[in-house]
């Protein structure tokens, strides 16, 4: 079920394309709270341009659980300034099928895309590194570590369907290519949004090669993964199968290690169970998975963590024994810091920062960087 309110804008705080944040008054108070006053996500080309004094539809159901994730209004719709419908053109892919937002977009497998033909034939990546992640969050340091290594290669972003759909959501995919660090973005399954859309990873994947022209893909879930602990109910499960599906079409699957010496649930310290489940389970044998070496970190480094991660040597040597199907590769950790703290969008996983949860970044930058080197 949906919370519903209306509101009113008081306030634009932020936009960017594609998307507009706001603040609205409510007509009533959240659940079980006195809130009136909340911030709300407007996607711009769904619902149009809020402004300042517009009566605004809001879905409050996030808010009303008290999600971290999640945790905004979204709009809806606005009655009383509808958009206009858009252009007649091409483009027949529904995007969030059957729901009250579904929208119509020009997919690049597209029968009337300009693209199709080339998509049509192209059944091969050629052996372009696919780098899969389990959290969005893991996007800017992968980028990092990919620059760190050769800063000419050129990274697209596969966005799959796991987590939030609407690509213009993700505030990292958006710094990033405005920095000049990603060439572009692709929205696949449900999700919607970015430069070019595709209707499954795997066309997804091919029109990274082919149409934009990558060098390296990174697909990863948007922000707001889901997960209920247990051990197969975690929106980032799939990251077997895009693995899978990047070693079909003749990529190279890199498994990005979800790690953390901070996390205070055990089946997320070292490395993640999530990240040892879907590569133990569910990928096919002869994933390159990239450990990191904490031993190679240097020492003015590790003084600016909140915790020397170096423990965790040890720790994921034990963990990672039940990735023997797998080619695991030590990667060294020499300039990833500095690469680190040279990104142009803010680092946070799971709210933690960079000094606060140095493996995390570390890790994934350690990918990024022995991918980059194939």
């Amino acid at each position: 079920m949906i919370h519903w309110r209306r509101g009113i804008v008081t306030t634009i705080r932020s936009t960017r394309p594609g998307y507009t944040e706001v603040e609205a008054d409510l007509d009533q108070a959240l659940p079980g709270t006195t809130i009136t006053h909340i911030r709300a996500v407007a996607y711009t080309e769904a619902v149009g341009d809020p402004q300042v004094g517009d009566t605004v539809l809001l879905n409050v159901s996030a808010l009303a659980k008290r999600l971290g994730t999640g945790g905004f209004g979204l709009v809806v719709a606005l009655p009383d300034a509808l958009p206009a419908d858009p252009p007649e053109g091409p483009g027949h892919l529904v995007k969030d099928r059957y729901s009250p937002l579904q929208t119509m977009v020009l997919g690049v497998d597209d029968q009337e895309s300009e693209h199709h033909e080339t998509l049509a034939h192209a059944e091969s990546l050629d052996a372009m590194p696919v780098l899969v992640a389990d959290l969005h969050s893991a996007l800017p340091a992968i980028v990092a570590g990919i620059r760190a290594e050769n800063p000419d290669l050129r990274i697209a972003y596969v966005l799959s369907d796991g987590a939030a759909l609407p690509a213009r959501f993700s505030q990292a995919a958006a710094g990033l290519k405005d920095a000049g660090w990603l060439e572009g973005t692709i929205s696949t399954g449900q999700s919607w949004g970015a430069d070019l859309e595709a209707v499954t990873i795997h066309t997804g994947l091919l029109a990274a090669k082919h149409v934009m022209h990558a060098d390296i893909a990174i697909v990863a879930q948007g922000p707001g993964n889901l997960g209920t602990g247990t051990k197969y109910g975690y929106s980032g499960l799939v990251t077997g199968e895009h693995l899978n599906a990047a070693a079909l079409l003749g990529g190279v699957p890199v498994g990005v290690l979800r790690m953390s010496n901070a996390d205070a649930r055990g089946r997320h310290f070292g490395v993640s169970h999530h990240s040892l489940t879907s590569l133990a389970e569910i990928a096919r044998p002869g994933v390159r998975i990239p450990v990191p070496d904490f031993s190679t970190l240097a020492e003015a480094d590790r003084g600016e963590m909140e915790a020397d991660p170096s423990g965790l040597d040890e720790v994921t040597a034990a963990q990672l024994t039940t990735l023997h199907m797998h080619k695991l590769v030590d990667v060294d950790l020499d300039g990833l810091w500095t690469a680190l703290k040279s990104s142009p969008v803010g680092l946070s996983t799971m709210g933690r920062r960079l000094p606060a949860d140095a493996a995390a970044f570390l890790a994934a930058a350690a990918a990024g960087r022995m991918a980059a080197g194939l």
